[in-house]
């Protein structure tokens, strides 16, 4: 009949149907052909070496000597005499106070002194004739003691007077303010004419001794224990030369270039933090270390004799906190948790769930599933990355931010 007639230049639809159903078919072998195929990633293979651990605290820099100039006379002040942040020596002038009232009082005590000098002559004269006249009975015993008495208690004015001279000596030179140091200056805290007064030692300006400064520390009980449980228990190896080095990392995070030393750890816990004070020097030749600046501090906790590292990326953290790597084994990947240590160049130490020898997936995560085949590949680090080494100094990007196992496994 016509209307079941195909129209002219085109399939019948059974034969459209079975080119479908054909095509259908022909795309279904394909795709059981890639679930057999290996999916490529990027490995490498982890190799145990000694790394020094290191560990990063919080910090404060504090001058090395900090000497505040105040006033120890009150006066009006005359002059600066500093260019303010300048370099400065010891005994350099800084300040004059109105030194007339000084100089006044200083001249009036050495007129006293001459004063007591000429009466204590005097008595001292009487005295000495009476002497000679008491053994002549020619005076009286009272008059020669009288005499006697006169002139101690001149002599005792004349060392008054002097006393009284040394004192208005000192407040006279006290009006020239120097720097008891070597330093740094800061700005003047007063301005010519200003008042200052000894009785509140007015605060005129600050000089600081920068070339070396202290860099201090505090550092948690929980974290000495733990390293102490570490050394002991052979997962930490003390330094062999005893030294405890240390580095500052500035607020930008650049290494600061001058290495330091801790030089004492603090035996006396604080009650209301539970934590211990460390103290640092540091040289600090072109004055970057500031007094008042916050940094943070590497110090060296001990040697991992057999530390295993991986890349940074190479570790996947799940939505409950904890980390995982994922291992080579038998040509398929097994995703396996680990306890992630202190942070090494570009990667962490693993301290739990991996081996020496073990083959870890660093790129290619995207494309694998737990159990699937997969053909490793070594694993090429890009431009300007940092690979894990096979010995170095690992340093975590802040204590307690690492979660760390009792030992290694195997």
């Amino acid at each position: 009949m016509a209307f079941l007639q195909s129209p002219p230049g085109r399939a019948s639809w059974p034969v459209l149907f079975a080119l479908a159903l054909a095509l259908s078919a022909c795309g279904e072998k394909p795709q059981e052909g890639m679930q057999g195929m290996k999916v490529p990633v990027s490995v490498i293979q982890v190799q145990a070496a000694p790394t020094t651990v290191y560990t990063e605290l919080p910090g404060r820099v504090q001058a090395i000597e900090d000497a505040e100039i105040r006033a120890r006379v009150t006066g009006i002040v005359q002059d600066i005499e500093f260019p303010q942040g300048s370099q400065v020596k010891a005994g350099q002038l800084l300040f004059t106070i109105d030194p007339a009232p000084y100089r006044a009082a200083r001249d009036q005590a050495a007129a006293q002194l001459k004063s007591a000098q000429a009466s204590a002559k005097t008595a001292k004269l009487l005295a000495q004739r009476y002497a000679k006249l008491i053994k002549e009975h020619a005076i009286s015993q009272q008059d020669y003691d009288n005499a006697v008495a006169q002139a101690d208690q001149s002599a005792a004015a004349v060392a008054a007077a002097q006393a009284t001279l040394e004192s208005a000596e000192i407040n006279l030179g006290y009006t020239r303010v120097t720097s008891p140091i070597d330093g740094t200056t800061g700005k003047s805290l007063v301005t010519v004419g200003a008042l200052v007064s000894a009785a509140s030692a007015t605060h005129m300006a600050t000089v600081q001794r920068l070339d070396q400064v202290y860099v201090d520390i505090t550092r948690s009980t929980n974290a000495l224990s733990d390293m102490r449980r570490q050394i002991a228990a052979g997962a930490l190896k003390p330094d062999a030369n005893g030294d405890a080095p240390a580095q500052v990392l500035l607020e930008d995070g650049a290494i600061y270039k001058q290495d330091g030393k801790l030089l004492f750890s603090g035996v006396t816990v604080d009650p209301s933090t539970s934590q211990v004070t460390l103290r640092a020097l540091f040289s600090n030749p072109d004055q970057i270390l500031l007094p008042g600046m916050y940094v943070r501090v590497r110090l060296a906790q001990g040697i991992d004799e057999r530390a295993l590292v991986v890349p940074a990326q190479a570790i996947q953290r799940s939505s409950d906190g904890s980390s995982n790597l994922v291992l080579i084994k038998d040509g398929k990947a097994v995703f396996t948790p680990v306890a992630v240590g202190p942070r090494f160049e570009g990667g962490y130490i693993i301290y739990q769930g991996l081996e020496a020898g073990d083959q870890v997936v660093v790129e290619g995560f995207q494309k694998i599933r737990p159990g699937a085949p997969v053909q490793a590949m070594p694993w090429k680090d890009k431009p300007g990355a940092q690979a894990p080494a096979a010995a170095g100094q690992a340093q975590p990007p802040a204590e307690g931010q690492a979660k760390q196992g009792e030992g290694k496994a195997g």
